[in-house]
């Protein structure tokens, strides 16, 4: 599903460290904007302190991959919260697959990642993530995402 037709359900703002695990400098996600069903999109604006930014000023393509990681966490830690977590669930990628960079992401541009979750079968998560800045999409791919109990 693309960004344009999830419907926006806004969420509450929070404080994103109550939603994922990760902790400065490896923090890849500003926000969670909206949540409708198993759908979300979260938000990244790329500055120049960012951990993934390359001596070109891009975004190196791992950043990509750890900010659709994190923007699944942050929609895992959201339903986590929801549901009367204190702490939000921990993950590890274990599978990225079909990962298609279309452009690097320089320093100033604002990120916007729908994570679509799939079935999870004994704690592993198929999720879906699709980025784009502005109408162009940046990444997208699949992974598996294992979630600790």
């Amino acid at each position: 599903m693309t960004t344009s037709s999830l419907t926006h359900k806004a969420v509450n703002k929070m404080d994103i460290t109550q939603l994922i695990p990760q902790r400065s400098p490896i923090v890849m996600i500003d926000e969670l904007l909206c949540v409708n069903g198993d759908e979300a999109q979260c938000q990244l604006t790329v500055r120049p302190d960012n951990f993934f930014i390359d001596e070109d000023t891009l975004m190196a393509e791992p950043g990509l991959i750890e900010h659709i990681a994190q923007s699944a966490s942050a929609f895992a830690g959201y339903r986590a919260v929801q549901a009367g977590a204190t702490e939000p669930p921990v993950g590890y990628i274990g599978e990225v697959k079909n990962f298609h960079l279309y452009h690097r992401p320089q320093i100033g541009d604002v990120l916007v990642t729908t994570i679509t979750m799939g079935p999870e079968v004994e704690g592993i998560t198929i999720i879906r993530g699709e980025t784009k800045c502005g109408d162009e999409v940046v990444a997208d791919t699949t992974m598996k995402i294992f979630v600790k109990e």
